[in-house]
């Protein structure tokens, strides 16, 4: 074969009264084209071309490397698992979860609160009546919206420091569920302003004061969404299929954010005899590395359980816009991340804060500072206060995951970017969260201890932040 490849080439050369490697009009690169002979082809086989891992390479197929990554990681921590129960045997008991949910059984502070939030959002449903039939003046009405959810602010937290009688679970439930209620209802009153400024012929306005209704207001409050509008988008009916299966997926991801909690997590607790604040940097260290893990899976299963229940919450109550969150694993930079993990926050800060800051002159550099800021003291705040707790780590970790933004995020772009965002997911707020979490169970330790009573684990806490 090879000789008759080359009495092929030296004959064609011949008649041709030239050789290859002295025609200027032949390249090594150029393919054959359909007069030559099929054994022209087998002469060149070599391209100007870079390697698949190479940092020229436009190569995006790495999905087999995705297959094996995963593989591994679920085959160590298998060896993890195994090790685990070894050695600490079986504690899951689903049943202790109760332990920190259960009030006393004549005075339950949490379930007192969550009825007496019926009170604040009537009075801004007749402060917006009122103020629709001309009695009050949008000044005053205004004011009296503010003292309204200034109130609503102030009471959980008078409650929670106060009353002894609370349970951390109630806590945790109760603080999270006026936050929420306090924006929808500044929502509330701040479009209603809109509305009234907006809509001047007399067929808008009668069409806005028949949507002005208590079956409005409550179902704007149960609805999955911050921002309040007239006429919120509509599925046609509720599918029971749909609701059924993220109702099993709530129940199964809290069952194994259980088992991850006591399992895993109290363990590792169970070791420490002295909070993070008194520990030295060594030990301090250890622990934190030994908490990344499972604190990370629980925050991943805590997204995954607000996913299932904001889609059960739209599906039962037919409400359309489902944009709970974007594509924030694939996020090239911080900035991008906190756009994308929780949509519905990130509407009302740039409905009701950004845009505000910034038609009252305010740069928008500043402006989007001081809404992380806000963001920053308000996660800051969900958890110290239940916990009584406050160390500043989580506002601090986000503030430095901003320095981290700012300073090297051109340095890290691309797939390296979204390193980066990982590794800060990793080693951020999520684990500042976790060690506010130890030291309220170091201390609620120390504290039966020293009454003699049985310990009384206080990692199910865990479950009404994750």
């Amino acid at each position: 074969m090879a000789v008759m490849r080359k009495r092929f080439v030296s004959s064609s050369a011949e008649e041709d009264g030239t050789i290859l490697w002295e025609n200027p009009h032949i390249s090594v690169s150029d393919p054959p084209s359909e007069e030559e002979h099929p054994y022209a082809s087998l002469l060149c086989c070599h391209s100007i071309q870079d390697s698949l891992l190479s940092s020229n390479s436009n190569f995006t197929g790495y999905r087999g490397i995705l297959n094996w990554i995963i593989i591994l990681l679920v085959l160590t921590h298998a060896h993890l698992f195994l090790e685990n129960f070894i050695q600490h045997g079986f504690l899951i008991d689903v049943r202790k979860v109760l332990g920190h949910l259960i009030e006393d059984s004549c005075n339950w502070p949490s379930v007192n609160l969550l009825l007496a939030a019926n009170l604040f959002a009537l009075t801004a449903f007749y402060l917006e009546k009122t103020q629709e039939k001309d009695v009050l003046s949008s000044t005053t009405s205004h004011r009296l919206h503010l003292i309204n959810l200034g109130v609503l602010l102030l009471l959980p937290a008078v409650v929670i420091g106060y009353e002894p009688k609370i349970s951390t679970g109630g806590a945790f439930f109760s603080l999270w569920f006026y936050i929420i209620l306090s924006l929808k209802l500044y929502s509330y009153q701040e479009t209603n302003c809109w509305y009234r400024q907006a809509l001047l012929e007399k067929v808008a306005q009668k069409d806005h004061n028949e949507n002005l209704t208590l079956k409005d207001l409550y179902y704007f409050l149960f609805a999955p969404t911050l921002c309040y509008q007239r006429d919120f988008p509509r599925t046609p009916k509720v599918r029971i299929n749909k609701l059924l299966h993220r109702l099993l997926e709530m129940v199964v991801v809290i069952q194994i954010m259980v088992a991850i909690v006591q399992q895993w997590i109290e363990p590792i607790f169970q070791k420490s005899e002295k909070s993070f604040t008194s520990m030295d940097i060594t030990l301090r260290v250890k622990h934190l590395v030994g908490l990344v893990a499972p604190t990370h899976f629980l925050w991943l299963l805590f997204f995954f359980l607000t996913h299932s229940y904001l889609n059960f919450s739209a599906e039962l109550l037919c409400f359309g816009d489902r944009h709970f969150y974007g594509d924030w694993w694939n996020a090239k930079t911080l900035i991008s991340f906190w756009n994308t993990w929780n949509i519905p926050f990130q509407k009302w800060f740039n409905r009701h804060v950004y845009t505000q800051l910034v038609e009252r002159n305010v740069s928008p550099a500043k402006a989007e500072f001081l809404v992380f800021l806000m963001s920053a003291a308000l996660c800051e705040y969900l958890v110290a206060l239940p916990l009584h707790s406050c160390r500043l780590w989580i506002f601090l970790g986000m503030v430095l995951e901003l320095l981290v933004a700012v300073f090297l995020g051109n340095s890290f772009q691309g797939n390296y970017g979204n390193g980066l965002v990982w590794l800060c997911l990793l080693l951020g707020p999520p684990l500042a969260v976790t060690t506010y979490f130890h030291d309220h169970y170091i201390g609620s330790h120390h504290q039966h201890r020293s009454v003699s009573a049985p310990l009384t684990s206080d990692h199910r806490v865990f479950l009404q932040l994750y």
